[in-house]
């Protein structure tokens, strides 16, 4: 239900005025946020006839919404509302954890630094996870944040969460478009080569893993790419790397960095017993996400630095790495162009989505013509003026 509404009785004419966090939104999406109940079938079949009015005019179900536009809709019974979900009850330790990583805070976001070892959602046998943290971050009956993107459970680092629906849609849309600007910083075993360069390998899932582990697939991969530099090296033993991947494939870093010889330092994974380095050197992988800068919704940039977990900044101090030498400055100005694989992909997710929604508008039809029908034939048939046969 938006915000401020009043809910209307059964059986009245219902009016909602366009929240700022709607901004944008679809029509039917903006249904499945307050309405839920209202299912994608009802909405077109209101749209077709002309019973959802938006500032007076008939609107379609894929129209954007502007603030402040007045929607009109049928009368609907209140009572069949879904109930809203229930909010986990956390523990004290819990909303401490969860307080704990917050690095900064705006009307649209929650910015976190995530510990490594901590998987930022839920799965199989993982029951803690930072979804299930963000309980602890509602206000009042406000919206419940959400996960925007994520870091794989060993990695640490900037985590974005958004504290509204808008502001979810408007963060996912720039990290689609690649507008967001992430650098990391890893350590690698032993030294690349070419000090700056980008990696250009085609990632796919590995067969036979389940999904967990991806592979370099030059034949079917999806498009990955990544720019590194070296900041600096510990001799030949290790390397200090700036890593700024300009896709955000699964496991993206880790495998290309397996994959041009130089496996991330305490990733076994990808960079089997090679990945580990002896001495005292952490066995834990060194791989944080060090910087986002990304536009925020309504205007202003949101650009956050996470500081690194104890066993990174043990490494980086007992290797003597200068970390004034990184200020984790993005190595592109702007987001790069997506390549005809790729815009061939999102068309074909755009056309799944249309038909997706065209069977929906064509199961309505399908009922209102079987209703009508079924009248036809309930209908008596006039007597002839003759009154019978001949």
């Amino acid at each position: 239900m938006p915000e401020n509404e009043k809910r209307p009785e059964k059986g009245e004419v219902r009016q909602y005025t366009v929240a700022e966090d709607d901004e944008g939104v679809r029509l039917d999406r903006w249904f499945k946020r307050h309405l839920p109940e209202v299912g994608f079938a009802t909405v077109a079949r209101w749209a077709r006839t002309g019973q959802i009015r938006v500032d007076g005019a008939r609107a379609k179900p894929d129209d954007r919404l502007t603030k402040g536009q007045v929607l009109r809709i049928p009368p609907g019974n209140p009572a069949r509302a879904k109930a809203p979900p229930r909010r986990r009850e956390l523990t004290e330790d819990q909303k401490a954890q969860a307080r704990a990583m917050v690095i900064k805070e705006t009307p649209n976001a929650i910015v976190l630094n995530k510990p490594p070892g901590l998987a930022t959602q839920g799965g199989s046998k993982t029951f803690s996870h930072v979804d299930g943290l963000l309980d602890a971050f509602v206000e009042g009956d406000g919206p419940r944040p959400r996960l925007v993107h994520r870091l794989d459970k060993d990695t640490s680092g900037v985590l974005l969460i958004a504290r509204t629906p808008g502001s979810a849609a408007a963060f996912s849309k720039r990290f689609a478009g690649r507008s967001a600007k992430k650098v990391y910083w890893a350590l690698v075993v032993g030294v690349p080569e070419q000090h700056v360069g980008e990696i250009d390998a085609p990632l796919a899932k590995q067969p036979g893993t389940g999904g967990e582990k991806m592979h370099v697939d030059t034949e079917g991969g999806q498009p990955a790419k990544t720019r590194y530099r070296v900041v600096e090296r510990a001799g030949n033993r290790a390397a200090w790397l700036e890593l700024e991947p300009l896709t955000g494939r699964t496991h993206q870093l880790r495998v290309h960095c397996a994959a041009m010889g130089h496996p991330i330092v305490g990733d076994g994974k990808y960079g089997g017993q090679e990945a580990f380095l002896t001495g005292s050197v952490s066995r834990k992988m060194h791989l944080h996400a060090r910087r986002l800068i990304i536009s925020q919704p309504g205007g202003g940039q949101l650009d956050v630095t996470a500081e690194l977990p104890e066993h990174f900044a043990a490494t980086m101090e007992q290797m003597g790495f200068d970390l004034s030498l990184s200020d984790a400055q993005p190595l592109r100005e702007e987001a790069p162009p997506k390549t005809k694989a790729e815009k061939k992909q999102d068309a074909k997710q755009h056309a799944k989505q249309y038909r997706k929604a065209r069977r929906g508008e064509r199961r309505s039809r399908t009922v209102s013509k079987a209703t009508a029908s079924s009248k036809a034939r309930a209908k008596p048939k006039p007597k002839g003026k003759g009154g019978g046969k001949r």
